[in-house]
C-alpha cells in the first residue's frame, strides 16, 4: 500500500461503475470527460464528501450539529485521504451588508489602518464599519443606496381608485387596505388619478398619519389615514417582507445615496484621511489601484498591516479579480469571480499536506487570464499539497501532472475510467477528450453580407468609456474580452434596457427543490400522465407521485430521513415502494409494458423511442439536442448542475420560440469541447429561424464560430470598458491590442 497515493476501492456513487482507482499524492490531478461523464461523482460526491464526514466524525456531537452533514458516500474504503478544502462556485451571497472588502479581511485591516494613521483622528476601528452606528451614513443606513418607490410603477393614472389605480397586491378593489382610501373622505373614487389635483395627490401619496377630517360611515373608527408611499415603506420595505418580493422589486427604483455617494459612511468618518484619501475612496478603488495607493504609505507603526493588505491585494489580482473594488456587494458576484475570492483566501495559508479540490476554476475567465490561476496550482503543490481539478478547459489541462479521464458518455453510458496519463498521451488517446483536444480549429472567413443591425450609442456606465456598437441582425455575435472589461454591464444591461424584448439566459440557478423533476420543470409530466391513464382507463392524478398516486409511507418522495439529533439524518430507500414514489397498486398499470416509475428512471433518449406521441417527441429531441439526453427524465434538479440548468433554461427558450433576440451568457460551462459542436448548431437554427443570438463567451471555438466579435478592454476595471475591436472574426487576429486576439492567433495556429 504505498502512501503516495489516495486509493480509491469500488466506489458506485450515481452513475459510477464499481470504480478502484489511485490518486497520486503532491500532484496536480485534472478530471476530465462529458458533462455527466461522473466526474463529480468521483471527486465531490465520494472522495470530497467522505473527507469532509471523516474530518467532521473528529469534533464533538455539539460541534457536529453546526457543521453541514454529509452522508456516507457509496464507496467501499478510501486509504490515505488527507483532509480536502473545497472550492467550488457556489456563490459567495450574503446580504447588502457583505462586500468583498469584508468577505477578504481587506476591509477590516483599512479600517484598523484609518484608525491609527489617518487624520484628524475620528475614533477606533469600529468607528470605520458601515455595520456600526457610529460609521455608517444614517441616510441610507449603511448600504450605500437608497431604495425608492417609483409612483408610475404603482399607480396607473388613467384609472380611478375604484378601477384598481393601484398597481400592488391587497390594494385591489374590494379589499380591506383599498379601503383606508375610499372610505377615508378625501377622494372622489371613481375620478381617473390624472385629474387629481396636486393637494389630491400629494394626500394620497404622501400625507402623514393623521385622522382623516370627514370619513365615510365604513371608516374604523380608531384608524389613522397615511400616504400610499409611507405605508408601503413601512409595511414591507423596512420590514424586508418576503412575500410580495417579486412586487416590490418591480416597483422600487434603487439610486446611490445622494449623502455618502455610495461610500455607505458618515461624514466624520470619511472626514479622516490618509494622504488625502478617505476609506471611502479606497473600497471605490480597483484592487489595483489601492494597491498603488497603499505602496506610497510608509509608516513604521503601521507598516505590518499595509505589508498584509498589499499581500491579499496581490493575490486577488493574481486570481484575475484585479478590477473588483472592495465596495462590490457580494451577492452581485458570479460563480466564477466567488469561487476565485475563495482561492485567494488561501493563497496565503502556510498549511502543507492538504487535499485541493476545484471545480472548474477557468470559469468566468478569459484565456488570457488562466497563465494566472494556472500559478495558483502549481504555488499549492510546490507547498506539498495535492490538487485535482475537474475542468474542461485546454490551458488548465495542459499543466496536469496526472490525467484521469471519464466516460465514454454520459449518465447511464458514463461512470467508467477510460484513460490515465500525461496530457501528451491523452492527445493520443482514442478517447472523446483526446480527439477534441488534438482538434485543429480555423476562424470562418468567409464574411456574410449585414444589411440590418442594432445600434447602441454612448453607452456610459460604472466602466464603460462612451462606447457605440452595432450588432448584426440574424446573425451570432461574440462578445469577448477580460473578465471585469464591462461585457455584462453592455450586454446584459445597457443593451436590453434598449431593447427590453430580449431574452436573457444567463447563469442564475434554477430555483430548485428534491421534488422538482425534469419532466415537471419543463412541463411534460402531465402529457405523460395523460398518456398512462389512456392506455389504463383510470384518471390522469393517479400517475402523480405528489397527488393520488403517492406512496403513504414516504409521501412519495422514495426516501425516509431519520434525524438523529446530533448525528447526521440517516436517509433510506423507502421499505413500502422500494423508491419509486408510487403506490404499490399504481405499478400495476403500465404502458408499452413500462410502469410510471420505469418511464422516470429513463433517460431522454431512450424516452424518445418509447413515446410515439409528436409534441412530446418533439419535447424529449430539444432536451437532447442541449446535450441533456443523458438527464432521467425523474431526475430532480436540484442534483443538476449551473451548466446543466442553464442548459436546461436553453431548451425551453427553443421550445417556446418567442423573442428575437437571445442572449446567453458562457453557454459553454459545464461543457465538455465535444459538446460545443452541438451547441453551435443550437445557434445555427435559432438563427435560420430568423433570430438573433448574442452571446458573452470566453471560449475560442465558439469564437471561430462567430458571424460577428465585439471584443472590450484592454483590461479589467478602469482599465477596460474600452471597444477594442468590432467587426467580421478573421480580423480580430490582426489587432495588436486585443488580447482576445493573440490567444486566438495562438490557438488556430
Amino acid at each position: 500500500m504505498s502512501k503516495e497515493m489516495i486509493e480509491i476501492f469500488h466506489a458506485n456513487e450515481n452513475n459510477l461503475k464499481d470504480i478502484s482507482i489511485n490518486i497520486p499524492k503532491k500532484k496536480i490531478t485534472i478530471i476530465t470527460g462529458l458533462s455527466g461523464s461522473g466526474k463529480s461523482s468521483l471527486i465531490f460526491d465520494t472522495l470530497a464528501a467522505e473527507s469532509q464526514r471523516m474530518l467532521n466524525d473528529t469534533y464533538s456531537t455539539y460541534v457536529q450539529q453546526l457543521l453541514p452533514h454529509y452522508g456516507r458516500p457509496n464507496v467501499e474504503k478510501i486509504n490515505n485521504l488527507p483532509v480536502s478544502i473545497i472550492i467550488d462556485q457556489k456563490k459567495i451571497g450574503g446580504n447588502a451588508r457583505s462586500t468583498v472588502g469584508t468577505v477578504t479581511d481587506i476591509y477590516t485591516l483599512l479600517r484598523l489602518l484609518f484608525s491609527r494613521i489617518g487624520k484628524p483622528f475620528v475614533g477606533y476601528s469600529m468607528n470605520f464599519s458601515f455595520n456600526n452606528t457610529n460609521g455608517m451614513c444614517t441616510h441610507c443606513q449603511g448600504l450605500g443606496v437608497i431604495k425608492d418607490i417609483d409612483i408610475h410603477k404603482l399607480i396607473d393614472f388613467n384609472k380611478s381608485l375604484n378601477d384598481g389605480a393601484i398597481k400592488f397586491p391587497t390594494f385591489q378593489p374590494g379589499g380591506w387596505r383599498l379601503s383606508r382610501y375610499t372610505e377615508s373622505g378625501y377622494f372622489d373614487i371613481e375620478k381617473p388619478i390624472k385629474d387629481y389635483s396636486d393637494l389630491e395627490l400629494n394626500t394620497l401619496l404622501y400625507e402623514e398619519e393623521k385622522a382623516p377630517d370627514n370619513p365615510t360611515s365604513n371608516w374604523h373608527k380608531t384608524a389613522k389615514y397615511i400616504g400610499l408611499i409611507p405605508r408601503i415603506r413601512s409595511s414591507f420595505l423596512e420590514k424586508d417582507q418576503k412575500q410580495y418580493k417579486k412586487e416590490l422589486e418591480q416597483l422600487v427604483d434603487e439610486q446611490i445615496c445622494p449623502h455618502c455617494n455610495g461610500k455607505r459612511l458618515n461624514d466624520t468618518t470619511l472626514s479622516c484621511k490618509i494622504n488625502e484619501k478617505s476609506i471611502g475612496d479606497c473600497t471605490d478603488m480597483s484592487i489595483s489601484e489601492l494597491k498603488s495607493f497603499l505602496q506610497l504609505v510608509h509608516d513604521q507603526k503601521v507598516q505590518t498591516v499595509i505589508d498584509d493588505i498589499l499581500k491579499r491585494l496581490r493575490t486577488l489580482e493574481e486570481v484575475g479579480l484585479n478590477y473588483l473594488t472592495l465596495n462590490r456587494t457580494t451577492n452581485t458576484l458570479s460563480g466564477g469571480e466567488s469561487q476565485r475570492i475563495k482561492m485567494s483566501k488561501h493563497l496565503n495559508s502556510s498549511l502543507s499536506d492538504v487535499l485541493y479540490i476545484f471545480d472548474e476554476p477557468s470559469i468566468g475567465l478569459h484565456p488570457h487570464d488562466i497563465t494566472g490561476i494556472n500559478k495558483i496550482f502549481k504555488g499549492l503543490k510546490e507547498k506539498g499539497n495535492t490538487v485535482i481539478i475537474v475542468e474542461h478547459d485546454p490551458d488548465v489541462i495542459n499543466i496536469a501532472d496526472h490525467i484521469i479521464d471519464m466516460g465514454p458518455e454520459s449518465g447511464i453510458k458514463g461512470g467508467e475510467i477510460t484513460f490515465e496519463g500525461t496530457y501528451k498521451q491523452l492527445l493520443n488517446s482514442d478517447t472523446t477528450t483526446g480527439n477534441a483536444l488534438s482538434n485543429k480549429h480555423d476562424i470562418i472567413t468567409k464574411n456574410k453580407e449585414f444589411h440590418e443591425f442594432y445600434e447602441l450609442n454612448n453607452s456610459n456606465m460604472f466602466n464603460l468609456k462612451n462606447i457605440s456598437i452595432k450588432i448584426p441582425r440574424n446573425a451570432l455575435t461574440v462578445v469577448t474580452g477580460v473578465a471585469g472589461s464591462g461585457k455584462s454591464t453592455l450586454i446584459t444591461r445597457l443593451f436590453r434596457n434598449k431593447y427590453p424584448s430580449s431574452i436573457l439566459l444567463n447563469q442564475k440557478k434554477i430555483h430548485t427543490t428534491s421534488r422538482s423533476i425534469l419532466a415537471t420543470y419543463i412541463g411534460f409530466f402531465d402529457k405523460i400522465r395523460t398518456i398512462f391513464g389512456k392506455a389504463n382507463s383510470k384518471s390522469p392524478s393517479l400517475f402523480s407521485f405528489i397527488g393520488d398516486g403517492a406512496c403513504p409511507l414516504c409521501k412519495g418522495k422514495g426516501i425516509l430521513k431519520t434525524d438523529l439529533a446530533f448525528m447526521d439524518d440517516v436517509e433510506e430507500t423507502c421499505e413500502l415502494c422500494n423508491g419509486t414514489k408510487y403506490k404499490q397498486e399504481i405499478l400495476n398499470y403500465k404502458y408499452n409494458s413500462y410502469t410510471i416509475s420505469d418511464i422516470l428512471d429513463l433517460s431522454v433518449d431512450d424516452a424518445m423511442e418509447v413515446f410515439i406521441d409528436k409534441e412530446l417527441k418533439k419535447i424529449l429531441y430539444t432536451i437532447s439536442e442541449v446535450n441533456l439526453g443523458y438527464i432521467k427524465l425523474g431526475q430532480s434538479l436540484d442534483t443538476m448542475s449551473g451548466g446543466e440548468l442553464q442548459r436546461l433554461k436553453i431548451a425551453i427558450t427553443l421550445l417556446s420560440n418567442t423573442g428575437e433576440i437571445y442572449i446567453l451568457d458562457e453557454p459553454s460551462t459545464g461543457l465538455h469541447e465535444s459538446d460545443i459542436k452541438k451547441l453551435i448548431k443550437l445557434f445555427s437554427k435559432l438563427i435560420n429561424k430568423g433570430k438573433t443570438v448574442i452571446i458573452l463567451e470566453h471560449n475560442l471555438s465558439i469564437m471561430c464560430q462567430a458571424d460577428w466579435i465585439i471584443d472590450l478592454g484592454p483590461l479589467g476595471g478602469f482599465n477596460g470598458g474600452e471597444l477594442v475591436y468590432m467587426g467580421y472574426p478573421s480580423g480580430i487576429t490582426k489587432c495588436s491590442s486585443s488580447f482576445t486576439g493573440k490567444r486566438l492567433l495562438e490557438y488556430i495556429s
